[in-house]
């Protein structure tokens, strides 16, 4: 049902001040700043009518940490454990496009072997992600049992990231030039120990969940976003897949060891809830495949280039952007130098903001229950988008 069907316009639509209140026939209603269904600090104002969305109106604010400004007054060094709090689902995708960033501006040129392990993590932090998501989403949607599974493999994923990275959550492992150190054997037998476990359980996934009548009704048609739709908004990641958009940065800006690697970018054409699912679901089994290829293939040498900078570092003159392709979507960090040690100015490229932009539309039209549903499948992660 759509909003024209409600008796609205869409000159009410954008034209309506939520500050002056409903209408007589319609209810404000406040999801959030703090509700479970909002996965962090999000307010999310409603109207509506009945049980239908009038119209959803995102705020943001509540958790604004001024990353950008910091990245401005700390060194670029310093600046690294800034961005595995960004987004902490997906720390390290966050670290690489920031220490990629300095490595373009600077010319550096990054260990194979430093590579390697950048995308064998990078993918490890994938897969956590995307189960922190599937568990947390399914019990926006009433199921609890799932997230139980979801955080047991979690767990041994993160007790395996803690090898190389010292931390489960908020990693800042890399560096500019490399990483901080090298996998040890331990942890590669462990990380092949645990792939064709992982590789067990997500077909559980699929006959526990994913192929349950429940989710699919609640999934299937709700918060259709074509293709056209995710390009005004700037949507990327399983979000744009799941509507028919085969971007992935990863093939996209030709990752050098990516390319390398037999792999499928993941990609559904219904562009609904149950589209962007299933995407993720998708990608695990992708990663998985990623990172058995790239520990069968990890050449030997050093992890981290000589003269490698320091805290006091002076990068050159210029400016510089880099992608990489998060858990969420495209993350870009654009830098800007004069020389000195700290940057000029960094520019942080969320998935989530622009992601999120596109939910007033999305949601329009629906039910209450199905606004919390497609709010989940955005898979959003608000220090992201407040960033």
């Amino acid at each position: 049902m759509h909003y024209e069907q409600l008796g609205v316009t869409e000159g009410d639509f954008y034209n309506r001040n939520f500050e002056k209140g409903a209408r007589e026939d319609t209810m404000i209603l406040n999801l959030g700043p703090q509700h479970p269904a909002t996965h962090g600090v999000l307010r999310v104002i409603v109207e509506l009518d009945g049980e239908y969305v009038i119209r959803a109106e995102p705020v943001l604010g509540y958790l604004h940490r001024m990353h950008e400004k910091m990245g401005e007054v700390k060194t670029l060094s310093q600046f690294i454990p800034n961005t595995g709090r960004i987004d902490y689902g997906h720390a390290l995708g966050w670290n690489w496009a920031f220490v990629g960033a300095v490595e373009r501006l600077a010319g550096f040129e990054v260990p194979e072997r430093a590579q390697y392990i950048r995308v064998i993590t990078t993918e490890i932090n994938r897969i956590t992600s995307h189960l922190l998501w599937w568990g947390a989403f399914t019990l926006d949607l009433g199921a609890i049992t799932p997230i139980m599974y979801a955080f047991d493999d979690r767990e041994h994923l993160l007790d395996i990231l803690q090898m190389p990275t010292g931390s489960r959550l908020t990693h800042s492992s890399f560096r500019i030039g490399g990483v901080c150190t090298d996998l040890s054997e331990k942890f590669i037998e462990t990380v092949r120990d645990f792939i064709p476990k992982m590789r067990e359980r997500l077909p559980m996934y699929r006959d526990l969940v994913t192929d349950n009548v429940i989710l699919r009704k609640r999934l299937e048609g709700v918060g259709v976003m074509d293709a056209d739709m995710c390009r005004r908004y700037g949507v990327t990641g399983p979000v744009a897949r799941g509507s028919g958009l085969a971007y992935d940065v990863r093939q996209a800006e030709h990752f050098p060891i990516y390319e390398g690697l037999d792999w499928q970018v993941a990609v559904r054409t219904e562009g609904d809830s149950m589209a962007r699912y299933l995407v993720r679901m998708d990608e695990m089994e992708q990663s998985l495949n990623i990172i058995e290829q790239a520990l069968a293939a990890l050449p030997a040498g050093p992890v981290l280039m000589k003269n490698a900078p320091k805290v006091l570092w002076k990068a050159p003159k210029g400016e510089s952007y880099f992608a990489v392709e998060g858990a969420r979507g495209k993350i870009g960090v654009h830098l800007v130098s004069n020389g000195g040690e700290f940057a000029y100015k960094v520019k942080l490229r969320s998935p989530c903001f622009s992601n999120l932009s596109a939910y007033a539309e999305a949601a329009r039209g629906t039910i209450l229950a199905d606004a919390v549903a497609i709010l989940g499948s955005l898979d959003l992660v608000i220090p992201e988008i407040d960033r």
